[in-house]
């Protein structure tokens, strides 16, 4: 299963794709961050949003999205920007018929460090320790988007194979 990762953001997007499935080696494929400037904008820094995340989905052909549910926070236009940065990614995901599923960052948090309430520095060290990469993956967007693959390639990826079981054990009864 290859997963796009993204960490949505208006000023900071991280996007990684990991190739992977349960009980396998996780594979690094690409990891990076889109920026769009604070000066611009907000439809023109959606519209390029939009174009680089599209280049992104053409690029590496996911077969699924993850994003990162966006939750409430003190600063509404920070939660507002998220929002639309999360919007833009289900969008092309959309557009191309590839599925996308959200995951809270707790949830991401606990399938990649085993705990929902650590910080970005220990996310940071285990998506490097099960990527096997040399070096962190900078900034802290380009490691959650990471972290965002492997959380669905880990819960996501068992659940689709049971609906998979299920959805066979459905046709053979038929």
């Amino acid at each position: 299963m290859r997963v796009l990762g993204i960490d949505p953001g208006l000023t900071r997007c991280g996007v990684g794709v990991v190739d992977g499935a349960v009980g396998r080696t996780l594979t690094m494929v690409h990891v990076g961050v889109f920026r769009t400037p604070a000066d611009l904008d907000i439809a023109r820094r959606l519209h390029r949003l939009e174009q680089q995340v599209e280049a992104s989905v053409l690029q590496h052909r996911p077969d699924v999205v993850a994003v990162e549910r966006v939750f409430s926070q003190h600063n509404v236009s920070t939660v507002m920007g998220t929002a639309q940065a999360s919007g833009i990614a289900m969008l092309v995901a959309a557009r191309h018929g590839i599925p996308v599923h959200l995951h809270t960052p707790s949830e991401v948090k606990a399938s990649v460090t085993g705990s929902g309430r650590a910080d970005k520095a220990q996310v940071t060290t285990m998506v490097t320790r099960l990527l096997r990469l040399s070096e962190a993956p900078k900034p802290a967007d380009a490691a959650d988007a990471l972290a965002l693959a492997i959380c669905h390639i880990w819960r996501g990826g068992a659940k689709n194979r049971l609906q998979e079981a299920i959805d066979k054990a459905a046709a053979a009864a038929r």
